[in-house]
């Protein structure tokens, strides 16, 4: 196998390669574009025109992503994975992975779309560097473009492996794309409604790629992740890359889709979030029920039918998103 296919144990080791570009037996080019960067071509005659991202370790701790697109790079270096499409994997925060922790100093995730710009450390540094190697690599004209970030949540969930959609005014949310990952083991989606700052709203808003926050169980360590059945989107990720993806049913029946009602943000230090600590995503909320509280006699009550919960976190700082309430959408909008 081709050693730049070991791309995570470079980033582990916080080493740069010997060499930066090597090439398979079948023509395939893999190149060292930066810590935890690497670009894999095609040879130009079986080149599909996708541009395929693949990110994971956004947070340091949600390994079993990680692994995945190993496993993946390590198939293409060794000549037993023969992609068709071109694809820049990204380990997002190596400072982060190589201490086993979500984040260093703040939550790359609430740093894209120009919030980097007004913060500093480096994870604000991390993230105007990821952005740039995602706005480089989709550059090409006339090429399809798709994104997909992988993540595991901080706790479990209700419906364990879900996506999160983005948002821009004016596009549509594709039928086709939900189909797609339907088929790749997602039992949910939540339609966003409102424009983002995460890493896959800023390559959907910015860069017009198809892109998606994939949630797929919850963090554990390196070497932990037997419990997290990833084999539907393992082949599907396979399919994509060697361009031999089977065609999808539209009819995204099993697919449970949801938007968000409100967001919770906690204002101060006497946020209180009035939930279990141990309470799951996706969890049911009835109308009524007193969610949280913060000065000011800010409240939030449930007034939503079917209102459910996701990414509670009274911990978060001040400004920033506490929680999700979502309810089921119809998709009647979709594209």
């Amino acid at each position: 196998m081709l050693s730049l296919g070991k791309l995570l144990e470079l980033t582990l080791a916080g080493r740069e390669p010997a060499d930066k570009t090597q090439v398979t037996v079948e023509g395939v080019r893999l190149r060292w574009l930066g810590e935890g960067a690497l670009e894999v071509r095609p040879p130009s005659a079986t080149d599909n025109g996708l541009d395929l991202l693949l990110s994971a370790g956004i947070h340091g701790n949600e390994t079993a992503p990680i692994e995945l697109l190993d496993e993946l790079l390590g198939g293409i270096a060794s000549g037993a994975v023969k992609p068709r499409a071109r694809i820049l994997f990204l380990f997002g925060n190596p400072p982060a992975i190589r201490r086993g922790e979500r984040y260093v100093e703040q939550d790359i995730n609430r740093l894209f779309n120009g919030r980097h710009a007004a913060s500093s450390g480096v994870e604000a540094m991390r993230a105007g560097e990821l952005e740039q190697f995602a706005r480089v690599f989709f550059s090409l004209p006339e090429r399809t473009r798709l994104h997909y970030d992988l993540h595991t949540a901080i706790r479990g969930s209700k419906i364990e492996q879900f996506a999160l959609y983005p948002y821009t005014p004016g596009r549509a949310h594709s039928r086709r794309e939900l189909a797609r990952l339907a088929a790749a083991g997602v039992d949910a989606v939540l339609l966003q409604r409102k424009p983002s700052i995460t890493f896959s709203a800023f390559t959907y808003e910015q860069l017009d790629a198809e892109a998606f926050t994939l949630e797929l169980g919850k963090a554990r360590p390196f070497g932990h992740n037997a419990q997290v059945n990833l084999d539907r989107l393992r082949q599907r990720l396979w399919q994509i890359v060697e361009g031999c993806e089977p065609d999808v049913d539209d009819q995204l029946q099993g697919l449970q889709l949801f938007s968000v009602a409100r967001e919770i943000i906690k204002h101060s230090e006497h946020f209180k979030l009035h939930l279990p600590e141990d309470i799951e995503n996706f969890a049911e909320l009835a109308p009524g029920y007193l969610l949280a509280e913060d000065l000011a006699q800010m409240r939030w009550v449930i007034e939503e039918q079917g209102a459910r919960i996701i990414f509670p976190n009274p911990h978060v700082k001040n400004g920033l998103r506490a929680g999700l309430i979502i309810v089921p959408d119809a998709g009647e909008g979709l594209g």
